[in-house]
C-alpha cells in the first residue's frame, strides 16, 4: 500500500486536481448562478467525506484526510487552473487531461485497488455535482441536464468505469 510520503507535493496536487476539476467540469457544462453554488456545496460535501468512506485507501487519505488538508495548507499547495480551461466547451477535456496525469502517477505508485477506488471516487464526485441541482428556478427541475449527462459519459470512459 502506498503512503503519503510516496508522493511529492506536486504529485498530490495533480491527484487532487483530477478530482476537483472533474466535479467543476460537470458544473461548468451547464452553468446557472444558483445551481453552481448548490453544485459547489455538493462537491465540498463529497470531498469532505472521502477519508471516512475510503479509510483503507492511502491515496484518498493522502489527499483528503484532515492531516492532508492541514499539510496542503501549510505547504501552500494550490490547484492551478486557467480560466480558458474551465469554459463550458473545454472543461471536460481539461478534467480528462488531469485524470490522465493522475493515473500516470498512480500506475507506478498505488495498488490496483487504490487506483480503482480513486477512479470511482472521481466519478462519484462528478455524479454528485450533476445530481445536486436542477436547471429550473433555484435549482429545481430536471437534475441531470443533457450536457451534464454527456460530461459524465465522457468522464466514465476516461476513467474506464
Amino acid at each position: 500500500m502506498s503512503t503519503t510520503t510516496d508522493y511529492t507535493p506536486e504529485e498530490l496536487t495533480t491527484l487532487a486536481a483530477a478530482v476537483m476539476l472533474s466535479g467543476m467540469a460537470v458544473s461548468m457544462v451547464d452553468v446557472g448562478v444558483v445551481s453552481t453554488a448548490i453544485e459547489a456545496n455538493a462537491m465540498a460535501q463529497e470531498v469532505a467525506g472521502a477519508a471516512k468512506r475510503y479509510p483503507d485507501n492511502a491515496v484518498i487519505q493522502a489527499l483528503f484526510s484532515e492531516d492532508a488538508a492541514r499539510r496542503a495548507k501549510d505547504q501552500g499547495l494550490k490547484i492551478e487552473v486557467r480560466p480558458e480551461e474551465m469554459k463550458p466547451e473545454t472543461a471536460v477535456n481539461t478534467a480528462i487531461d488531469r485524470i490522465n496525469a493522475a493515473l500516470t502517477i498512480l500506475n507506478t505508485k498505488a495498488t490496483p485497488e487504490e487506483i480503482q477506488e480513486y477512479k470511482e471516487f472521481i466519478y462519484a464526485c462528478a455524479d454528485r455535482v450533476a445530481n445536486a441541482a436542477g436547471s429550473g428556478l433555484f435549482g429545481a427541475g430536471e437534475k441531470v441536464s443533457p450536457q451534464e449527462a454527456a460530461a459524465l459519459d465522457q468522464l466514465r470512459v476516461a476513467l474506464e468505469l
